[in-house]
């Protein structure tokens, strides 16, 4: 008998157990879809999960740490289908969701910048504020996106999030999301953007702009017009006043065109190569930065506004208005989902590597921000470093405020829930409902299954346990005989043989 057959007979139309990553698992998406029909029940959330998640329209952050395969990157998508909902329904408790999980990209810029032979010395000069600069990265370029009408919108045309046009934001907020734009968008097309952004927005150039564009465009008339007016009547000697007129009216016009062309373009370049320097995150030229730069109020080209030096100052600042743009837009709320940490090639599951990596973000100051939530599922090796840590850095992070959960484990009827979710979720739609102990004979009870689930611990483990019970019972029978149930040997076999696999693979003497 194949897999196959005994699906046939169970009308289950896909394997259950067959998924290890939540990402490409067909089965998880298939439960969220009948979840959200009604036709499924939640089962197959942690039992963690409320506090993880907290109030979607309040923002708060939660700490979480988890072995491999204990449904970090599961939790994960499920706040952000949580997050697509409360956006869907309307109302003023909209979220602006960020996704901070692309870990490559930014620890691969960490590594090119310091510029260390060695991966760990060179992610041990990750700073704060180079967090600070990638997230608020991925989220300008993102709301830029929307509201230019890039990406993020629905097949009506509408996006869930954004409820209001760019050029519908009060003034504050357009200068806001203008200086964003032009320091954080990582667009290849990012200069251009500024403009087009600009545009969007109606922003009306200001008076001291409009002063200066008009001295440099149309300060030449004055001397073409005195010139005219000169060659028509033809002056006595070379020492006449109107020569001395000209001269001045020249050398006004050259100074003005030395302003716009030379001076302002130096103090850009200057600020832009101070930019490029700080924000280590981005890979953007200087020649971009400048350009974006020229369309920012004057006001805002300062080192006051900018992020020009390693303070974070103007990094929380910039936040704040990042927040102030969201909820001029409509979306009050930003929350912030990191999780695979330890899946980047530089990293490659060393500890000390994420230590570094992620150590900086672990600060009171920013993970409490007002309306400002970091969702962070961390691997469980963190957890074992976090806690030979001294006192004075249990000050500074606080864990007692960010709704820690130590270790993501799981129980026994956990496990039991979760695989029977799974399972109802794979029958053929219009049929009877097959529970998890259908499958075995009736000598192994409900309270066997789950002991043997309770032995492996982890939700990955779980189903990798019943997919080789499924896979060992039908090797061992054929299909005339027609045995649609497992035995209780096949179930205690298999139980010894991914226990002792999990106990090994705590003990570091084999792969996953």
């Amino acid at each position: 008998m194949n897999l196959t057959d005994f699906f046939a007979h169970w009308k289950i139309e896909e394997n259950p157990f067959q998924g290890e990553e939540a990402r490409h698992d067909a089965v998880f998406a298939r439960m969220a879809l009948r979840a959200q029909e009604g036709r499924l029940a939640p089962t197959a959330q942690h039992s963690d999960f409320a506090k993880i998640v907290g109030a979607i329209e309040r923002p708060s952050t939660s700490v979480v740490f988890g072995e491999k395969g204990s449904g970090k990157t599961a939790i994960r998508m499920q706040i952000a289908e949580r997050v697509r909902q409360v956006n869907e329904a309307g109302g003023d408790n909209r979220v602006f969701l960020i996704e901070y999980d692309d870990w490559n990209t930014f620890l691969d810029r960490m590594h090119e910048v310091a510029g260390k032979a060695n991966a760990l010395e060179s992610l041990k000069k990750i700073r704060l504020v180079d967090h600070m600069d990638a997230v608020l990265s991925i989220g300008v370029t993102s709301l830029v996106d929307r509201l230019l009408g890039v990406a993020s919108v629905d097949g009506s045309g509408i996006d869930p999030v954004i409820s209001r046009h760019p050029a519908r934001l009060d003034a504050g907020a357009k200068r806001d999301l203008l200086l964003l734009q032009a320091v954080y968008d990582r667009s290849t097309q990012a200069n251009e953007r500024t403009s087009t952004l600009k545009r969007a927005l109606r922003i009306m150039p200001t008076r001291s702009t409009l002063l200066w564009s008009s001295a440099q465009w149309l300060g030449w008339l004055p001397a073409a017009g005195f010139i005219t007016w000169s060659l028509m009547n033809q002056p006595e000697s070379a020492e006449n006043w109107r020569w001395w007129v000209l001269g001045v009216v020249a050398g006004v016009y050259a100074l003005v065109l030395f302003k716009t062309q030379a001076w302002d373009r130096l103090i850009r370049l200057g600020l832009a190569r101070r930019l490029r320097k700080q924000l280590r995150a981005l890979r953007r030229g200087e020649g971009s930065y400048s350009a974006s730069l020229a369309r920012l109020p004057e006001g805002d080209r300062s080192a006051a506004v900018l992020p020009l030096t390693s303070a974070d100052d103007q990094r929380y600042a910039l936040f704040e208005r990042f927040r102030r743009v969201l909820k001029a837009a409509g979306c009050p709320g930003l929350l912030v989902l990191i999780d695979r940490l330890d899946e980047p090639t530089l990293i490659n599951g060393d500890a000390e590597r994420m230590k570094a990596a992620v150590w900086p973000l672990l600060n009171n100051k920013f993970l409490q921000q007002d309306g400002v939530g970091f969702k962070m599922l961390l691997p469980i090796e963190l957890r074992h470093a976090i806690f030979r840590e001294s006192s004075s850095f249990f000050q500074e992070v606080r864990l007692d405020k960010q709704n820690l959960v130590e270790r993501l484990s799981w129980t026994g009827p956990m496990l039991y829930d979760l695989c029977d979710a799974r399972l109802q979720a794979c029958v053929a739609q219009g049929q009877e409902s097959v529970s998890l102990q259908d499958l075995f004979e009736a000598d192994v009870s409900r309270q066997d299954i789950i002991e043997a689930l309770a032995q492996v611990h982890q939700p990955r483990d779980a189903f990798k346990m019943l997919y080789r019970c499924l896979t060992e019972h039908c090797s061992n029978v054929t299909l005339d005989q027609q045995a649609w149930r497992i035995s209780k040997p096949v179930l205690d076999q298999v139980r010894k043989l991914e226990a002792d696999r999990v106990q090994q693979l705590y003990r570091g003497v084999r792969p996953a």
